[in-house]
């Protein structure tokens, strides 16, 4: 679970763009896989830079920044759902930058304009643009429809090479896996991941993450990978007593619930009991303040004084307050072999040098981890049982492999262990399928450090030949034997955990916790969605939007 978010994969093409002057940052676009779309996820180029003409010239030229993906595709069960696709609380912090970016884009224009004029380096002609009002560009559209409604319009309009312009930035998307290994796999000091991932420090707070030097992040993601080892995790599978609360019957938001037993096993494992016996609710109320602080807006204007960026600032603060007072009590009673949590795996914890870890390294480190970790695996874990309930023939599926798999005690209770959840086969494709369908994050950023150049295959035309899966169907046995489409595309098809050197350590664990949760849910309750199949919020994180509420009736496995 590294704070960088995870990705879903599709076709992506490459672009080069020229200008030493040019600011660029590059995506890639999060969606199903690459041998099944409609439509393919690109990288993106996000430039600052003299307009120049467009062109469906195969071979394009990058300059300056690369970046990540932004996922979600609709699905066409939901074409009404996807309409009603609204900024919500982003729409004013959105709106609120306007003026501010308005005054600024005419200054740095003629900047970069100036500094282009120097340049002797040969341009390549840029990709198409998408046509939008002046200035503005696109933004309008993203406000008033989604993120991923604009992208889809303009592939089907523009192809897999296109660029958007808003406030003087040009984001250009490229399709498809086959040209994204050097986004994923170039060193440091030519794709960035830190110079992008600025924009985190406000939540993990100073000295950690994207705020120190790669080789400092680097010691410091070796301080969470022991936890996360698969033998480490065996001890946190255990019986869910969080739904032990629920009556015999009832209705319930189901995404509230899962939100709120992911904290609970975070606190088991995570967090310490300290955290799980006194402070679970403040400590849940706190991390959904540093969600709720992270929209689109957020991702270019970090401090901008938005309502949202302010509870997300006294939410870190009051969070750095109650971790640093946790690992300073701990410190001083010397006694850390009571301890069997990351909480106390990270106080022990010491640099290569044998400095030991500060009281605000450990809560930076904790909140990047349950930010990157709890808030992800809560997302997925919903969109994948809305998914199982909207569903009957996938959930009677999951609910024969729970009868099988699953043995039962005398008094009824299922017996779930780390063994039996790594050979659900069929709940996993599910979840699988679920996180291509709904990717956690919109976008992954990177900054190009150097110039590289990539190709489009075909003359940098793509169309999905015929006989290929639609993408937008949920369909878990894409994943199952014989089919395998995320092996099927290359090791950069499905890139829902990221890929490369920044792939996600907390892989196993997030499936674990889904996988239990759900496993649990399954066996013991019948579940029924009653609200609409929920929508998708278009900000950072996407979420599903609004209330999943589900009817309840517990049963035994028979």
């Amino acid at each position: 679970m590294q704070p960088c978010l995870p990705l879903s994969p599709r076709r992506v093409k490459h672009v080069r763009a020229s200008s030493a002057s040019s600011y660029h940052i590059l995506g890639a676009v999060a969606a199903p896989l690459a041998e099944s779309f409609a439509w393919p996820p690109p990288l993106v180029v996000v430039t600052r830079a003299t307009d120049r003409r467009s062109t469906t010239n195969p071979s394009r030229r990058l300059s300056s920044i690369d970046a990540g993906r932004f996922p979600t595709f609709p699905d066409s069960s939901t074409d009404i759902a996807r309409t009603a696709h609204i900024m919500d609380s982003t729409t004013i912090d959105a709106w609120f930058t306007i003026a501010l970016v308005s005054i600024v884009v005419a200054i740095a224009t003629k900047v970069a304009r100036a500094r282009s004029s120097c340049s002797t380096h040969r341009r390549l002609p840029p990709p198409p643009v998408a046509k939008g009002a002046p200035l503005v560009g696109v933004l309008p559209a993203i406000l008033t429809n989604s993120l991923q409604d604009v992208i889809c319009e303009q592939y089907s309009k523009l192809g897999n090479v296109f660029t958007l312009k808003s406030f003087g930035v040009k984001v250009t998307f490229l399709v498809g896996p086959e040209v994204s290994a050097h986004f994923f796999h170039a060193t440091e000091s030519e794709i960035s991941i830190a110079d992008v991932y600025k924009m985190s420090v406000p939540i993990l707070g100073k000295g950690v993450g994207y705020d120190v030097d790669i080789d400092t992040r680097n010691e410091q993601h070796r301080f969470f990978a022991e936890t996360l080892r698969p033998a480490k995790l065996r001890a946190h599978v255990g019986p869910m007593e969080y739904f032990a609360k629920w009556g015999q019957c009832g209705t319930v938001d189901l995404k509230h619930e899962v939100d709120n037993v992911l904290l609970l096993m975070a606190s088991r494992c995570l967090l310490g009991r300290e955290v799980r016996e006194h402070m679970h609710e403040e400590v849940s109320s706190l991390l959904r303040g540093l969600i709720g602080g992270m929209h689109i807006v957020s991702m270019f204007f970090p401090y901008l004084p938005t309502p949202g960026h302010r509870r997300r600032d006294r939410a870190r603060a009051r969070l750095e307050e109650i971790f640093s007072g946790i690992a300073g009590a701990r410190r001083s009673s010397g006694d850390a072999d009571a301890y069997d949590d990351m909480l106390q795996a990270l106080i022990d914890s010491k640099y290569k040098d044998g400095r030991a870890t500060t009281d605000a390294e450990v809560t930076g480190l904790l909140v990047a981890l349950l930010f990157a970790g709890h808030h992800t695996s809560s997302t997925v874990a919903t969109w994948t049982a809305a998914r199982l309930l909207h569903h009957a023939e996938w959930l009677r599926a999951v609910e024969a492999e729970q009868k099988r798999l699953v043995t039962t005690t005398t008094h009824g209770e299922g017996v779930t262990d780390y063994d039996v959840v790594q050979r659900m086969d069929v709940l996993h494709r599910c979840v699988k399928e679920a996180l291509r369908l709904h990717p956690v994050t919109p976008m992954i950023l990177r900054r190009a450090r150097r110039p590289f150049t990539v190709r489009t295959a075909g003359g940098g035309e793509y169309g999905v030949p015929e006989g290929r899966m639609d993408p937008h169907v949920f369909d878990p046995d894409r994943f199952g034997p014989g089919r395998e489409e995320d092996r099927a595309g290359g090791g950069l098809a499905y890139t829902s955990f990221g890929a490369g050197k920044h792939a996600c350590m907390g892989e196993g664990y997030a499936y674990l916790q889904i996988k239990v949760i759900l496993s649990h849910l399954l066996r013991n309750f019948e579940l029924e969605l009653v609200s609409p199949f929920p929508a998708t919020e278009n900000m950072i994180s996407m979420r599903p939007k609004g209330e999943v509420m589900v009817k309840y009736k517990r049963r035994q496995l028979k």
